[in-house]
């Protein structure tokens, strides 16, 4: 199957799409602050998760959809443009009251769990639609009909699902091994405002965009 995929421009453009920063980079760094590499890890897994609906949802046909109705699309953005700023509004009430992300400090619990990491990463992916519109227009040109068009798109969001795991945990690793730094007062207030800024603007920038 797929033997007329062509490996290298779908490798180049989704590790190119992978290593930009964004939304993804931002949460896991965020977390992987807040609570270590593991938790940087989980929030990554949600959102390589993620991908494995847009692959499906984009092979089945419903970002066809989606996208050819003013109306749902314009909700689904919304809700996911809705859910960013709700992340950067809590990063920034962190910041505000100086809540340290700290590491070292036993009495100062870890607010952030495993299961709202992975939530967050999930939500954070799945309820955005451009990865929908980047599925829909990308993926068919290395499609091949002959064979399913669903099994194809789930390899390559496999591949996807690798590249991005890899890319991101390393982030986090790098993140956990600076946590003296980013357990600092100062530091972590700075890193909590900032991210909820770039959260906040995120989520402005997808509710004003067009399809």
């Amino acid at each position: 199957m797929l033997e007329h995929f062509q490996w290298f421009p779908f490798l180049a453009a989704i590790t190119v799409l992978t290593m930009s920063p964004g939304v993804d980079t931002i949460l896991v760094m965020r977390n992987a602050a807040a609570g270590g590499w593991r938790l940087g890890f989980l929030t990554s897994l949600g959102i390589c998760m993620g991908l494995f609906a847009h692959a499906t949802v984009s092979a089945l046909g419903l970002s066809v959809i989606l996208l050819g109705s003013a109306g749902l699309f314009t909700a689904f953005k919304l809700v996911g443009a809705a859910y960013l700023v709700y992340l950067g509004v809590q990063a920034l009430r962190s910041g505000i009251r100086s809540k340290e992300l700290t590491f070292t400090d036993a009495k100062s619990p870890i607010t952030m769990t495993s299961m709202g990491s992975f939530r967050q990463g999930l939500l954070s992916n799945v309820l955005n639609p451009k990865p929908i519109i980047f599925y829909m227009a990308f993926l068919p040109q290395f499609i091949d009909p002959s064979h399913s068009a669903l099994a194809q798109s789930l390899f390559m969001a496999t591949l996807h699902f690798t590249l991005a795991m890899v890319w991101q945990t390393f982030l986090a690793v790098m993140v956990h091994k600076a946590r003296i730094w980013l357990a600092r007062p100062k530091v972590a207030q700075v890193l909590d405002s900032l991210t909820g800024v770039l959260l906040v603007g995120f989520g402005v920038k997808l509710a004003l965009s067009q399809r």
